[in-house]
């Protein structure tokens, strides 16, 4: 990549000094994204510490998803600035973005079923025995897979395992190490716990916990259930109306505090609605 083409443009020292202060390794600031006439996000101003978990809730439509398309470098956003570690960036693909240490699991994962767990974990980065074009070092593949595996306590009975024969939890679990195998800095997290039961969870719970607080990376989480946000997260944010409305620590808060927030606001948007239909 030419100096031209490099994604990263340099931050004031003012914010750098700042942003190594709080230890802030992402930050948006004024971020909008529209589609067409459809007006998603209407200046998002949000704050990702070092081995953080910041949850992300809202209603569906309320722009997480956007969000998290443009966090990945899926899409640009309209305007508005995003800051890497105190770097100013703007990603033009997903690769400029996982330059920077940020990777997505989302909900369908991205495993190829038939292949194993060790094949999995360094699908599209394949070792080779002469460290180019050719035969696959498959031994070696699946003794770091075992190792690393082991390092971020996850239990995998048998590394030779096709992916389609492992439980929910275990499938997450590989997706999340296969990302933080690749040195992501940053996890945007779909729907981590959907559709699994209490053991399944408890899986995934611990291993976000020991990769945040251990390895330090952080983590935004978006559900729609607001147990789960609670067991996951240091931080929520509530989405609405493309605007962050809601900024809490998740000691300082409760399940019922955030549920009473979520139908006051949607009390209000239908109040609002209404009064618009009568005029």
């Amino acid at each position: 990549m030419t100096e031209a083409e490099s994604p990263l443009v340099e931050a004031s020292p003012t914010r750098d000094a700042t942003l190594a202060a709080s230890d802030v390794v992402l930050e948006t600031v004024g971020v909008t994204k529209s589609y067409g006439a459809v007006v998603v996000l209407r200046g998002i101003d949000m704050q990702l510490r070092r081995g953080e978990v910041l949850g992300l809730v809202g209603d569906n439509g309320a722009g997480k998803s956007t969000l998290v398309k443009i966090l990945c470098g899926f899409q640009p956003p309209d305007t508005g600035k995003i800051y890497v570690e105190g770097k100013e960036v703007s990603f033009r693909s997903v690769a400029d973005a996982r330059r920077f240490g940020i990777e997505t699991v989302y909900q369908d994962l991205a495993l190829v079923p038939q292949l194993t767990v060790a094949q999995n974990l360094f699908l599209n980065r394949e070792l080779t025995l002469f460290g180019g074009v050719g035969w696959l070092s498959a031994g070696k593949m699946r003794q770091l897979a075992k190792n690393y595996l082991e390092d971020i306590k996850v239990e995998i009975p048998d590394i030779d395992a096709e992916a389609e024969s492992l439980s929910g939890g275990q499938r997450q679990a590989i997706a999340v190490a296969r990302a933080t195998r690749q040195n992501a800095k940053i996890l945007l997290l779909d729907e981590p716990l959907a559709a699994m039961g209490a053991r399944e969870s408890a899986l995934i719970v611990d291993l976000v916990k020991d990769l945040s607080r251990n390895l330090g990376v952080s983590m935004i989480v978006i559900d729609h259930n607001y147990t789960h946000l609670f067991e996951l997260c240091d931080r929520l944010n509530v989405i609405q109306q493309g605007r962050i409305a809601f900024d809490q620590q998740v000691q300082d808060t409760s399940v019922e505090e955030l549920t009473k927030f979520m139908v006051s606001q949607y009390r209000r948007e239908l109040a609002a609605g209404q009064k618009l239909l009568e005029q």
